[in-house]
């Protein structure tokens, strides 16, 4: 197997941070990956820390070192964004983000000399959109999505303003943001160093609130106002670039504006599209097919294929074509209402609403309930044999049916498991 070969801080690393709800799939492109971004004893020292947030304390004592000592490497860390440092109640508290939307996007986000960042694009692509363990742990798994689509507000009328809430619009967030940053798009500086970028802009991936912060601080973002943001936003629906955020409707920490050709989220929402991997609008497209003149621009921008062109059936013009909707797969963004010249494009509100998790808190654990990985956010201590022998139990009895979930709380007589299997059990 691939990691006979491979340093044992790099696997341990790697089982680390498949504990994440979204997961990332062991194989040797993501160990070449990780050695690059982290040196062995630095692997070795991240595989330890807490998936929830920690104090340097806490960091202290799960390396067994001063406080003074961890405090160097978490600030070391940091500086290259491989942990996000921020402040709560006065308090300075570290993370490990997840590899995506995470410290993968990070490590392109800006031009860094200290590591080869076209050799990394290579790795990356071939992990990503090559491999697709990881795309589809990360977009596949599991009902609740990392992300969804904003609809493009511009393609809205006076009726559908009426019927949206505030958390689905982008601007909404941009206006209500304590923090932005802006930095290169991962997607399309990923495909540049591979040779397969557009010509859509690059500088226009944003951040906001506490994940602004930390990469504000540390030179992976620029702070912008609020108007520069949705200058960026305008700029985005001009190339008809689709904006994909935080599936949170509290605290967004990302929108990026995806391009169809080059972004994960869309080549996702294409390749696997029977599975929904990432939440739409609360809107969808309806063409009327009467005025449909045929010219086919709203298939061509498009980015998922959810609109393609068909005969028209018309016995006088036989090469003649007008457009059709696919419901199952259409993300509801708004760039075909967009784009119709002939303005036969509106759009509607879906029969059943989208349900947005509250804030990541929220996304986060229900992820974790979808992919059997509750265990580890509940018992997240990997110092201790105790703690992952409990985690591993814990894990087994959570997969099972509710009959033997009972009678394994019942041989444990542990009143925590039972009340906690009853919780997810309502």
């Amino acid at each position: 197997m691939a990691h006979h070969s491979v340093k044992s801080g790099y696997v341990e690393l790697a089982d680390r941070l498949n504990r994440f709800p979204q997961g990332a799939p062991p194989s040797k492109l993501l160990y070449k990956i990780l050695e690059m971004l982290y040196t062995e004893k630095e692997a070795k020292l991240v595989s330890l820390l807490p998936i929830k947030p920690f104090s340097i304390e806490k960091a202290a004592r799960v390396w067994e070192m001063t406080p003074g000592a961890a405090q160097k490497i978490l600030d070391m860390l940091c500086r290259r964004a491989i942990l996000m440092d921020i402040t709560e109640n006065g308090r300075r508290v570290f993370c490990l983000p997840p590899p995506m939307a995470g410290f993968f996007e990070f490590s392109l986000m800006r031009i860094r000399n200290d590591i080869d960042q076209k050799v990394l694009s290579e790795l990356f692509y071939q992990y990503l959109n090559v491999e697709d363990d990881f795309i589809k742990a990360l977009f596949v798994e599991g009902e609740t999505k990392l992300g969804r689509v904003f609809v493009q507000e511009p393609a809205l009328s006076k009726n559908n303003r009426l019927h949206i809430l505030d958390y689905e619009r982008a601007s909404e967030v941009i206006r209500t943001a304590s923090a932005i940053g802006i930095s290169i798009c991962y997607c399309r500086h990923k495909m540049s160093h591979v040779g397969r970028d557009c010509d859509a802009p690059k500088e226009i991936c944003m951040t906001f609130n506490v994940a602004a912060s930390s990469l504000i601080q540390h030179g992976f973002a620029r702070p912008v106002g609020v108007s520069e943001c949705l200058a960026l936003l305008e700029t985005a629906y001009d190339y008809h670039l689709v904006q994909f955020g935080d599936n949170v409707r509290e605290g967004v920490n990302f929108i990026c504006n995806c391009c169809g050709c080059c972004c994960e989220a869309m080549i996702a929402a294409r390749k696997f599209a029977i599975f929904h991997p990432v939440h739409t609008t609360n809107f969808i497209p309806q063409i009327q097919k009467d005025a449909c003149t045929g010219c086919g621009k709203c298939a061509e921008q498009c980015p998922v294929e959810a609109v393609v062109m068909v005969s028209a059936n018309d016995p006088r013009h036989p090469k003649k074509k007008k457009a059709r909707l696919n419901e199952n797969i259409c993300l509801g963004c708004g760039v075909c209402k967009r784009v119709c010249p002939a303005g036969c494009i509106r759009l509607r509100s879906r029969k059943q609403r989208v349900i947005t998790p509250l804030n990541t808190a929220h996304r986060v654990v229900l992820m974790a309930v979808e992919r059997g990985k509750l265990q580890h956010l509940i018992i997240d201590n990997q110092i201790s044999k105790h703690h992952r022998a409990m985690a591993t139990v814990l894990g087994v009895i959570l997969k099972l049916p509710p009959i033997k979930q009972a009678m394994a709380c019942r041989q444990m007589q542990s009143i925590y498991l039972n009340t906690l299997v009853q919780q997810l059990n309502l």
